[in-house]
């Protein structure tokens, strides 16, 4: 018996040209299978050949869980308490074995698992190629489309068959069998039954490794594609930097005469490529982003991570593009929120974050409209700005002398203070669905209960004038006005609501109903 799995092992590492050890591990795996047919559950079983001797021995394990977990697969696992009463000094995750019969090993066994055994070595075979293909390091595949299969390209590319996704492809290029195809490594998935390496033609990364075969500075170090975004086989964007000042970064990427843009607009199908300049500083990425449109001001907001653009009527359109393609891209590839506004609209939105800002120091500092509008013309946005900033930059003020000054900075406080009692009452009884939901701090989680919005079904459930009165009313005004459907609101209460109810708040509850929906 010993003897014929030595011959085997010797015949199938020849016949296939691979290691023993690797016939070995096959052969181990396909006896261990033939053992498990003895027991009626999914049994875990180990089978060890001597690779001198060719004599095997056969065993029946158990993984060593803790006791807390339980036993999830009870014909393969053993609670730890148990496993120590078996084997001292034995720890979770160790295995604790029990010698068992062997199956027969002939002739008619060789040959009932031979096709397992081949199936290990070519498993074997195939992650072998993989490993050494990847180890090479390459981005890129270039090679030849061998099959179509329910769409998808099989591209091969020396001993490797990689797998080109129908959506991973440039809309309206037509790829037949036999046609030569670049592409970028998108994936590797090792539990893909047929090719592993899954590769992409619309993947920004695609064009970012396209310029570094166009452009010598980029491989060389000297030049950076520091982001790319695309639309793909109609426009993209690539943000390029250097340090480097006798390069000029957009000149060297577009190339004589445009030659190495134009050889990479030609492996895209046409893709028109936008080169843009990379800058630290994130007003001047953007400006550079929304190329061709000419930007009249910026306002950066940093909490919100976003920025209103204002640009004159006539830019309006080449800002945003057709379809919105130039601003989306545009965000895309700064990785900043993009808010296209003309002047009027700006200020508009400037005037309702005005009147916001001045109601709630109104309401919570307790003082009339001239002081407000005192604290708003010197930029203080919150409460946690008036409460927290350096003292010395309040007594610069002009129209406050010290006692008005440490007096605002007291009722500030001591109303982030009940905010905060508030809140924590708010939450009282709430579900954690909707306490702990990604995206909902404690201020605005507080809101909603004392609104009496305590489940995510419910918070899913509000119309978007309703949450907006909760985010900015007090609770009591928010519960009647939704309870009597805004029958008596003001202008003034409803400028306040439209302003509260941003982009933000909207994706937080859109994402909250479809939450809801999915369960």
């Amino acid at each position: 018996m010993s003897r014929e799995i030595l011959l085997l092992v010797d015949a199938l590492a020849h016949e296939k040209n691979v290691d023993r050890d690797v016939v070995f591990g096959a052969l181990e795996h396909a006896l261990g299978q033939a053992t498990k047919k003895r027991y009626e559950g999914d049994v875990d079983i180990r089978v060890a050949i001597d690779r001198e001797t060719g004599e095997f021995e056969s065993f029946r394990r158990w993984l060593v869980v803790p006791d807390e977990a339980g036993l999830q697969m009870p014909d393969q696992e053993i609670l730890l308490f148990e496993a120590l009463e078996q084997i001292e000094g034995v720890e979770v995750d160790d295995y604790i074995e029990e010698p068992i019969e062997s199956v027969e090993f002939g002739r008619r066994f060789a040959q009932d698992t031979k096709q397992v055994v081949l199936q290990k070595i070519r498993d074997a075979e195939r992650e072998q190629i993989l490993a050494d293909f990847l180890e090479r390091g390459d981005s890129l595949v270039t090679g030849t489309i061998k099959r179509m299969e329910r769409g998808d390209a099989i591209v091969e590319s020396g001993k490797i068959e990689a797998r080109l996704p129908r959506d991973q492809t440039i809309p309206k290029e037509n790829l037949r069998i036999g046609d030569r195809v670049r592409a970028y490594i998108l994936r590797v998935d090792r539990n893909a039954r047929g090719p592993q390496v899954i590769l992409s033609r619309t993947a920004p990364e695609f064009i970012k490794k396209l310029f570094e075969l166009e452009v010598p500075e980029i491989e060389q170090g000297t030049l950076e594609v520091k982001s790319a975004a695309r639309d793909p086989g109609v426009r993209a964007k690539i943000a390029v930097f250097t340090n480097d000042k006798r390069i000029d970064p957009i000149g060297t990427c577009v190339g004589m005469r445009g030659s190495r843009v134009q050889a990479v607009t030609g492996e895209l199908g046409g893709e028109r490529v936008d080169i843009v300049l990379w800058s630290e500083d994130p007003a001047q990425f953007v400006i550079g982003a929304l190329a061709p449109a000419n930007v009249s001001s910026i306002v950066v907001d940093e909490e919100k991570h976003a920025m209103d653009v204002v640009v004159d009527a006539e830019n309006l359109a080449i800002a945003i593009g057709r379809g919105g393609q130039n601003v989306r891209l545009a965000a895309e590839l700064t990785g900043w929120q993009i808010n296209i506004m003309t002047a009027e609209e700006s200020a508009d939105k400037s005037a309702l974050e005005t009147a916001a800002t001045r109601a709630l120091f109104m309401e919570k500092l307790d003082v009339d409209q001239e002081v407000a509008d005192i604290l708003v013309d010197e930029g203080f946005a919150s409460l946690e700005e008036i409460a927290y900033v350096p003292i010395s930059e309040m007594l610069d003020i002009e129209s406050f002398d010290e006692d008005t000054v440490n007096e605002l900075r007291t009722r500030a406080r001591d109303a982030l203070v009940t905010e905060a009692i508030a809140s924590e009452e708010g939450m009282e009884g709430m579900e954690d669905a909707l306490a702990n939901f990604e995206g909902m701090d404690r201020v605005v989680a507080g809101k909603l209960g004392l609104a009496g919005v305590k489940t995510l079904a419910a918070f899913a459930a509000l119309a978007y004038d309703e949450f907006g009165a909760i985010l900015a009313l007090p609770s009591e005004r928010a519960r009647q006005l939704i309870k009597e459907e805004f029958k008596d609101v003001t202008d003034d209460e409803m400028k306040l609501i439209d302003g509260k109810y941003d982009d933000r708040a909207k994706a937080l509850q859109a994402k909250a109903w479809n939450l809801a929906e999915a369960k």
